[in-house]
């Protein structure tokens, strides 16, 4: 493993297949390898934002090993040791401790941020300062986790909220909160009133922590994972580990890491910084629509598309034909190779469950 530079690493997660973003995610390319903006995929954003504070050397990006050869193609300058393929999906926990325990073997002590590949952010700059002041801090506290919030600009239902508590200390201008509390997916009513509130903030899911910290996390929450995470980290870098991988990686119970750690910290072990990076999850349709929209009702239209009194809606096209729509309003239309989807926005929940009804018929070919 390379030695780091600059003690700072950072793990994009890629290993999601992204069924809310069907039909142009699919399990063989999901959307965060996808060019839905512009013409690179996220995962390629993602790492392009965070290059200057990491260098490629220090990214790793954490994937399903049958995505190991996209990202490889997609990422070439970012070393293939760096590139980690799960031979299983087992949620985020599995994933997140598997990497902890790599990097562990290597420095246990120096921070590392988790970052995640389907998100856009406007303001990168921004985003590159509180990576350094964040790992700046977990320098000088390695029994913290570092969480990274964005200041809200709606009462959103869809996402986590952070609480923040009093301020700590300031660190090139960015200050840093004490850590209250999680609200995941609160009622509207409760997110128009942390919205009010000037020390909430949404959760983007990034954080920086020292691996010998979230390690300990897991010995003291997951006992039986930590316990074949410590096997994956001894035998790591000898011949017996693709064996060892195979038999012990998916054996673990399937559990996001949200629920299995980051809700059960203490508050005293957390930190929160905040600041408006201009992020957004792109994790659904209509969430795309919000980010692209320049003012409420605008239509969000990609490739050959004529649109007549049709209003608020998203019509994307990957193919050479034309698509029209006329007298619509709040529709979302994709249009790929070999598929249509076609709903009202407030319907785009129902796309998972549509593509899961695929599997064990003819249609499991689509998805």
């Amino acid at each position: 493993m390379a030695k780091v530079q600059g003690n700072k690493r950072a793990v994009i997660f890629a290993g999601g297949v992204g069924t809310r973003m069907w039909p142009l995610s699919r399990k063989n390319t999901p959307k965060q390898f996808e060019k839905i903006i512009g013409s690179q995929s996220t995962l390629q954003l993602a790492v392009e934002r965070i290059e200057p504070v990491f260098g490629p050397e220090n990214i790793y990006v954490s994937t399903g090993k049958q995505y190991v050869r996209i990202v490889r193609d997609q990422l070439p300058h970012v070393p293939g040791r760096n590139i980690i393929g799960e031979p299983e999906m087992r949620d985020v926990a599995p994933a997140v401790g598997y990497l902890m325990a790599i990097l562990a073997k290597d420095d246990p002590d120096s921070p590392v941020a988790i970052l995640w590949s389907d998100h856009l952010m406007e303001y990168v700059e921004v985003f590159r300062k509180i990576l350094r002041v964040g790992c700046e801090y977990i320098m000088e506290h390695k029994q913290k986790f570092l969480l990274i919030g964005q200041k809200p600009r709606f009462a959103s239902q869809n996402l986590g909220w952070i609480e923040s508590g009093k301020p700590l200390e300031k660190i090139n201008g960015f200050q840093v909160y004490e850590f209250k509390s999680w609200h995941y997916r609160p009622s509207l009513e409760k997110a128009k009133e942390y919205f009010k509130q000037k020390n909430y903030s949404w959760n983007p899911g990034y954080f920086i922590v020292t691996p010998g910290f979230a390690l300990q996390q897991f010995k003291k929450h997951l006992p039986q994972m930590y316990e074949g995470l410590v096997k994956l980290q001894a035998s790591y870098g000898t011949k017996r580990h693709t064996d060892d991988l195979q038999s012990i990686y998916p054996a673990f119970e399937k559990n996001s890491f949200d629920n299995a750690i980051m809700e059960k910290i203490d508050t005293s072990e957390a930190v929160v910084v905040t600041s408006d990076l201009g992020w957004s999850d792109i994790g659904a349709w209509e969430a795309l629509k919000e980010v692209l929209q320049k003012k409420a009702g605008e239509n969000v239209v990609r490739g050959n598309v004529i649109l007549r009194n049709t209003n608020d809606s998203l019509v994307y096209s990957y193919t050479n034909q034309l698509v029209t729509a006329i007298d619509l309003e709040g529709i979302v239309i994709v249009v790929t190779e070999d598929a249509i989807l076609v709903c009202p926005q407030e319907s785009i929940p129902e796309v998972k469950k549509q593509v899961k009804e695929f599997e064990g018929t003819d249609f499991e070919k689509f998805s």
